[in-house]
């Protein structure tokens, strides 16, 4: 599929350069280490609107950090979104200086608290970034999330999970947060069977029945999370299928759990490396995104009619 089919640079306007600042740092009372953030913004234009970003837990040792994801990170930021990175407690990065803390390895409900903090220092945050303050509108939040990152925002929209450890229905909906974007997130908790199942049994218990914050699921339709589940790609759809509406749901086309490389440019645990699919990805999300946050905007019907049009199509959309 042709990248700039999709594009639409009448849509999008011409990218701009793009300012990355790290690390800006956040103490966290309680929080083992203090808390890292990568800020990523154009270097021109007001009333940006944010992404938080949240990284999965792959196998790379500094890609699950602020330093991933530069493939999305580049274009989100040079078609004027301010995108936020923290390095999460999970990080391998950290793994060192945090294995013995409580929520140890995954720390799953930090993951989320993160986000939450961050929000709360957004003011501190633009103006600790060279040539940013004023320059963004807090009332514009959306987030986004890969592979355990996706379960991460899954919280911050509304989903529910069990403490698998002190029982009870924990909530961590983020309502400063208006709209949101599932990269091969995980799904539904009653069909875990594979060898992670019990490593992380707050899965089993995720509830998207609760998930009303306006969100786009991308799911690879070669995704098969088989240390996961045997029920096969449709397993990362579940975010879509049973949270209601209004959500939609980007099925691409011959992607795996890498989605064709969005978590660093090269990186060797991409099964399925894909540039042109990893570009197209990212002008969608950017799309879908910008029509959510600033309300009239054409971006993503004129994204989704490309698509649908286009002779070899890279996925397709269906919403709800």
């Amino acid at each position: 599929m042709s990248t700039s089919t999709v594009t639409g640079a009448d849509v999008f306007g011409t990218p701009v350069p793009v300012l990355s600042y790290s690390p800006v740092v956040l103490s966290v009372p309680g929080r083992p280490v203090d808390l890292q953030v990568r800020v990523s913004a154009p270097a021109t234009g007001t009333g940006l609107a944010v992404i938080l970003l949240s990284h999965g837990h792959g196998p790379s040792n500094n890609l699950s950090s602020l330093n991933g994801y530069a493939p999305l990170v580049d274009l989100w930021a040079a078609h004027g979104f301010v995108v936020i990175q923290p390095t999460h407690l999970s990080s391998r990065t950290l793994s060192h200086l945090v294995a013995d803390a409580p929520g140890a390895p995954f720390f799953w409900r930090s993951r989320s608290e993160d986000m939450s903090h961050i929000l709360d220092r957004l003011d501190m945050i633009e103006k600790a970034v060279p040539l940013l303050s004023g320059r963004i509108d807090h009332t514009k939040v959306a987030v986004a999330g890969h592979s355990f990152g996706g379960f991460t925002s899954s919280l911050l929209l509304g989903a529910r999970v069990t403490d698998p450890e002190e029982g009870g229905e924990v909530s961590l909906l983020e309502p400063r947060i208006k709209a949101g974007v599932l990269l091969a997130a995980p799904g539904r908790g009653d069909v875990l069977d594979g060898p992670m199942a019990d490593a992380l049994p707050v899965f089993r218990t995720i509830d998207f029945s609760t998930m009303t914050t306006p969100a786009l699921v991308v799911a690879g339709d070669e995704d098969d999370s088989r240390h996961f589940t045997d029920m096969g790609p449709d397993w990362h759809a579940d975010p879509y299928t049973l949270a209601p509406g209004p959500k939609t749901l980007l099925t691409l086309f011959g992607a795996e759990h890498g989605l064709g490389g969005i978590a660093g440019y090269d990186a060797a645990e991409t099964t399925d490396e894909n540039p042109e699919r990893v570009a197209v990805l990212a002008r969608l999300t950017a799309a879908y995104l910008r029509t959510q946050l600033h309300s009239g905007a054409p971006t993503w019907q004129a994204a989704c009619e490309a698509l649908t049009t286009d002779p070899d199509p890279a996925g397709r959309v269906e919403s709800k």
